[in-house]
This record gives structure tokens, sequence and C-alpha cells, in this order.
């Protein structure tokens, strides 16, 4: 009687270990699935260049040459402007543009403002410190603000999508302060569209009769350089106010 008892609680440890190691199996394996998974949506493909890494401010720097400002930090894979950082006594921040210059392009990206904030994306800008003090001088803008919050939401033309002070939102799909909105900002050939959280947004034509009264009516007017250059940087602002962008992706057309 013993002997069957032993026999039978030595069958029953051996299953136990059976199960056990077959589990553990299977959970490296659904592990190293999700890692997988993860790496191949985070690496872009089929023609899509990364502009950030997600871990350093590489293939970035200040509009006008020199480093990234100390103000601009990576924060849970983001790009995260700091407005709270200064060195000797000032705020260390500033617009940042991309190293490359582009032409004919598909750029997506991700953001999301703190509250009554504002910032925005610039594309062709031109960097000539010397004759254009600021990016604005010569790049155009999708706006990204808290529209509830900063008193820019109250003017036409100033809302998040916009192409700044040219054209207003078709419609409005901007998410609440706090929440990621995902942007794609197209140009071929003049052709220009604004995509904001999958609605097409704005879409326009460049450097026609058209454009040129558009510009002429707006604040820009004063500025010869605005909107003319075909070729140039992506610009993230710097407006005084807290932003993060992430996933920040391009394909030239």
């Amino acid at each position: 009687m013993r002997k069957l008892i032993v026999i039978a609680c030595a069958a029953l440890i051996l299953s136990c270990n059976s199960e056990s190691s077959s589990s553990k199996s299977t959970d490296s394996t659904e592990m190293k699935t999700d890692t997988v998974q993860t790496s191949q949506t985070m690496q872009p493909n089929d023609g899509w260049i990364s502009l950030f890494d997600g871990k350093t401010t590489s293939g970035w720097h200040k509009y006008g040459g020199g480093p990234v400002g100390s103000g601009w930090k990576v924060q849970d894979a983001a790009l995260f402007l700091d407005t709270t950082v200064k060195v000797n006594g000032k705020r260390d921040g500033g617009d940042i543009v991309t190293e490359e210059e582009f032409e004919n392009f598909d750029l997506k990206l991700e953001w999301k403002i703190a509250k009554n904030g504002n910032s925005g994306i610039m594309f062709c800008v031109h960097e000539d410190s010397t004759k254009y003090k600021s990016p604005y001088e010569t790049g155009p803008e999708m706006q990204v603000l808290d529209n509830d919050g900063h008193p820019d939401g109250k003017i036409k033309k100033h809302r998040a999508g916009d192409l700044y002070d040219l054209i207003s939102c078709s419609k409005e799909t901007v998410k609440p302060v706090g929440e990621w909105n995902q942007v794609e900002i197209k140009l071929l050939n003049g052709k220009l569209d604004f995509y904001l959280n999958g609605e097409n947004v704005v879409s326009t034509t460049m450097w026609d009769d058209n454009w040129n009264r558009l510009v002429a009516e707006s604040k820009f007017k004063t500025m010869p350089g605005f909107g003319t250059f075909k070729k140039g940087h992506i610009d993230l602002q710097d407006h005084d106010c807290m932003v993060w962008y992430r996933n920040i992706m391009i394909k030239k057309l």
C-alpha cells in the first residue's frame, strides 16, 4: 500500500512539472511575438524615414544653428518642450528644425498640448537667420492649440489644425487637451493637404494666384519670404507652452 502511494505521488509531481514547463514555454513564445510585433510597428518602412528615434534629439538643431535647447527633452518616447527649464535665468528652448530639407513629402506625427497651450508644425522653412529671424517668416504652419483655453482659439484661422492665418479647417476633429492628435501634412508639386485625426481638414494649392491672394490678406503680407520656398526644413515651434511630439516620420514623394 505504501509503495502504491509513493508511485502515485511521483506521477503527480512529474505531471505538474510537465505542465509548468509547457506554460513557461508558451508565455515565452507569446512575449517574443509581442516584442517582434511592437518592433515592426515602430520601424518605418515602404519609404518612410523616422525623424525622431524616440531616445535622442539626433537629426534636429535649434533654428539658426546650434544644438537643441535643454528645454526640449525626450520623455516617454516623445519630444517634450519643458518651459520650466532655464539656463542663466533664461528659458533654453527655441524652435527646432530638421537637419535635412524636404521638398515633395508626406509628413506624419502625433502631438498633444498642455492646458492653454500653443505651438505649431511648420514646413518649407528656409534657414537663414541673418535674413529671417524666425521660422514663421518663411514656413507655413499647421496650428497646434488648446482651442478652449488659449486666446487664439477665438480667432478664425488660428485654431488647431488650421493653416495658420490662411485657411480654417473644413471640420474640427481635434481631441481634448492631454490627448494625442494624429497629423498628416502632404505636399506634392504645390498641392497641400492637412489631415487631423484621419480627416482631410485643409486642401489648397501653394504658389498660385489664389495662394498669393491668401498671403496678401494675412499677417504675413509684410514678410516677402513667407510661403515662397518649395524646399525647406520641418520645424517644431516653441511658443512658450508645454507640448509633446512623437512618431515623427516622413516620406519623400
